[in-house]
């Protein structure tokens, strides 16, 4: 690392500064004081109308316009759906206007017809947008939509951009959940409503410290006055056949508009694993061999609410209150396993079959308030939020093991039960203040967050249908977490240069307490997070950008808990209250050539990197599966992206990663002290959009997802291939739409996991239903044909509600 910095440096330094001309810059927004992005402004000659130059504003709303001879002109911008005036400007140097205004046109809304379309993949310099709306990809689940967007990884049930973890936003607003919880909110949102997905491997400065890699989702909103509506209908096939219902309200007067949300998904989905685990002596002889076969069937009933209500009680001010509640009661998992357990030589010694049941209730809440205040046209002004999370959850398991010998008579049988509870408590404050100045903005911010969650579990062994409590698995813990924070940012534009720099501080006291273990773990700690990046436009369609930033993982209330989960008495998982936080540097060199080809060379040093480790007792034949810090953890690669038409009806998007990960870890039940962990891998996703009608209303999608392998802890991934079609049919003038949509066609989408180092040897095949087709139906009305906008107010507060 010590020799890639002064390259990267190097690389900085041989730009070359040129003469500054006279240039137009600002932001497009709406009335409501939102940018624009991706608008269209052009300025034209005030002698005769004609255009001179245009841009395209950026995904703030912010454009430039270089290289202008001193003269009037009119400026004007342009947006489906709206309109602005034209703007008499006299340039001789160097102008920002502020904000150029944009108004709802509704003479042209209502000569508008929203029809299927393709998804339009759109490029920056530090993110990538997927925008799905009136797709196939978009009927299903908000989870299926993720697996199909590029540059995210699905594995296990864990959401990964370049082999890390993503953090989940909806709305700009963090989802305040733990994985396994962000992937039931995930797979019960109804991607109808999704507008678009913001894929950021680097975060700028307006992130979290401890965000790490980024997926934003955005939903969909109104963008004139009137009322719209949907219905939606989904029928899975797969192991079991799957339905789904889902419904979306849109309204708009002058000062109030509101959004609402249901979605109702009955499931019963089946996960089905094979394991094996070589058992080693001292003598590095292979002395027991066995064979899991598990499968899990589970049959829930969720339900999921969101609502956002916003009054714009004046022209700068504005007001907003934004819920979501997600309800799965009687949540019922019923896991069947046999374990076949061979000696050294594969003769059969007994058998192991095991019966395990969970009954889950639980209940999320959480809501924000959201107050803005514009204070002048050229963009300052002051946003506030507040934000709570309630989550509770209830659950028993009980579990049953029988053993049987190589004739199949029975040997003995071992029962167990648990009775478990979780409340978890999250409120954060949050204000903004933003200030243009010449040529940039300056923003500023101060947050709080305080955490409350409280666990217990009881554990009781049942000998004879008696079920005597167990003190020893018994346990209490408590987490406390308060972190306070200071930023500021600063984006400065000058010629055909950009710099953004982001300063953060940020303390944290945290103080976790096992009352079984009787260990208190206290931390206190206060941290500097620096940002940078740094753009070059070498002409109006090629540029060279260079990012920078320091970023924390916070271990999560489930990686922290100490309690247990069993599969059966061999086999079981849990938490580690002796984590600590895990710092990392991360470099991110960009080329954009004709804004169509994206070249990326990243570094990132992931430092004491949590991660979680799979380790095999051999004397005492168990698998332990536990979160830790690493001793060291490197990753780094090169990232090829190109979007381009190769007929008018025939649009492709291919994105190629190549990438080197490695993870030192401490290798507990091993002779040896640490492991390093590596894997060279290749990541290619290519994407076919087609138009098959003349008038556009049907088409269709193809994806093939490929990765050789990558890192999943102690784990090396094996090679998978995904290929996927789809197809959307509009119907009624796009008053309703049918798609229908095939997945993992070639059945290759799922991966071994191995672990095989010194005394370890141990893997396991991961099957969930990959393979399944979807029909859906979506049926509009009201002012179906007007178009969306995307919605939501920044809220930085992340996930991290314990994960049993």
């Amino acid at each position: 690392m010590t020799m890639r910095l002064p390259l990267l440096l190097a690389v900085m330094t041989c730009f070359c500064l040129q003469g500054q001309n006279a240039e137009l810059s600002g932001f497009v927004r709406d009335v409501d004081g939102n940018p624009m992005p991706y608008a269209n402004v052009v300025l034209l000659a005030a002698a005769d109308s004609v255009a001179v130059k245009g841009s395209s504003a950026d995904d703030t709303g912010f454009f430039i316009i270089r290289d202008l001879q001193p003269d009037l002109y009119y400026l004007t911008a342009t947006y489906l759906g709206y309109r602005s005036l034209w703007v008499p400007l006299e340039i001789r140097g160097e102008i920002r206007i502020g904000a150029l205004i944009m108004e709802p046109d509704s003479e042209q809304l209502e000569e508008v017809v929203v029809s299927a379309r393709k998804p339009i993949i759109q490029r920056t310099a530090d993110r990538l947008i997927f925008q799905v709306e009136n797709t196939a990809v978009s009927q299903g689940t908000t989870w299926d939509i993720l697996k199909s967007t590029p540059g995210i990884i699905t594995a296990r049930d864990n959401l990964e951009i370049r082999g890390r973890p993503a953090s989940v936003y909806l709305n700009d607003r963090k989802v305040q959940l733990a994985p396994s919880e962000v992937l039931e909110l995930l797979k019960g949102l109804s991607g109808d409503i999704i507008s678009s997905v913001e894929v950021i491997p680097v975060p700028p400065a307006s992130f979290e410290a401890d965000d790490g890699p980024v997926i934003n989702i955005r939903t969909s909103q109104n963008i004139v006055p009137g009322y719209k509506g949907s219905i939606t209908l989904s029928q899975t096939t797969a192991i079991f056949p799957k339905y789904s219902a889902a419904t979306s309200h849109y309204y708009k007067s002058g000062r109030f508009s509101v959004f609402g949300n249901y979605s109702f998904n009955p499931r019963k989905e089946v996960r089905q694993e094979e394991a094996n685990i070589n058992f080693i002596d001292d003598a590095d002889q292979n002395f027991a061999r066995w064979n899991r076969e598990s499968e899990r069937t589970r049959r829930s009933w969720g339900q999921q609410a969101n609502i956002l209500l916003e009054y714009q009680a004046s022209p700068k001010d504005r007001l907003s209150l934004a819920g979501n509640w997600n309800y799965s009661p009687n949540r019922v998992s019923n896991y069947q396993l046999e374990t076949m357990m061979r000696n050294g030589q594969g003769a059969l010694d007994s058998t192991l079959q095991t019966t395990t049941g969970l009954e889950d209730d639980r209940l999320d809440f959480s809501a924000d308030l959201n107050y803005r205040r514009d204070f002048n046209e050229e963009g300052a002004n002051l946003k506030t939020n507040v934000h709570l999370t309630r989550s509770g959850l209830e659950r028993l398991q009980e579990g049953t093991s029988d053993y049987f010998d190589p004739s199949g008579a029975f040997i003995r049988s071992f029962s167990f039960g648990t009775d478990a509870e979780q409340d978890i408590d999250i409120l954060t404050a949050q204000a903004d203040l933003y200030n243009p100045i010449p040529s940039g903005g300056l923003e500023t911010g101060l947050k709080s967050s305080v955490i409350r969650t409280r666990n217990r579990i009881d554990f009781f062994d049942v000998n004879n249908s008696q079920p005597p409590f167990d003190i020893a698995l018994s346990d209490r813990f408590e987490y406390d977490e308060n972190v306070y924070a200071a930023y500021a940012s600063m984006d400065k534009r000058w010629a055909d240069w950009s710099l953004k720099l982001g300063f953060r501080m940020e303390h944290t006291e945290v103080r976790a307490r096992s009352l079984t273990l009787n260990e208190i773990n206290s931390q206190s700690y206060t941290e500097w997070f620096p940002s940078v990046f740094l753009q070059r436009d070498l002409d109006e369609d090629h540029s060279l950008a260079l990012s920078y930033s320091r970023q924390l993982t916070r271990p999560n209330y489930a990686d922290l808990n100490p309690f247990r989960f069993f599969l059966n008495e061999n086999d079981f998982s849990e938490g580690n209250p002796n984590l600590v936080p895990a710092f990392s540097q991360n470099f991110n060199l960009n080329l954009s050539l004709n804004n169509t080809v994206y070249l990326d060379f990243y570094y990132r040093d992931n430092g004491a990197y949590i991660g979680s480790y799979s380790f095999q007792d051999n004397l005492n034949q168990t698998l332990l599966e536990i979160n830790q810090n690493a001793e060291e953890s490197i990753s780094y690669g090169v990232d090829l992206t190109v979007s381009t038409s190769l007929f008018p009806f025939w649009s492709l998007y291919s994105y190629n990663s190549l990438f080197y990960e490695a993870e030192t870890f401490m290798a507990l039940e091993s002779d040896i002290e640490t492991f390093k962990n590596e894997v060279t891998g290749y990541y290619g996703y290519l994407g076919n959009y087609l138009d098959l009608s003349a008038n556009g209303n049907l088409t269709g999608e193809v994806t093939l997802v490929y990765i050789s392998g990558f890192l999943l802890g102690s784990y090396q991934m094996s090679e998978t291939i995904s290929l996927n079609v789809g197809l959307t049919q509009r119907l009624w003038e796009g008053r309703g739409r049918l798609s229908l949509v095939a997945e993992d066609l070639l059945g290759r989408a799922n991966a071994t996991f191995t672990s095989r180092y010194a005394n370890q040897d141990n893997s396991i095949f991961y099957q969930p239903e990959t393979q399944f087709v979807r029909l859906s139906f979506t049926y509009n009305f009201g002012n179906f044909r007007l178009e969306n906008s995307g919605t939501g107010e920044r809220n930085d507060e992340q996930k991290r509600i314990a994960d049993e």
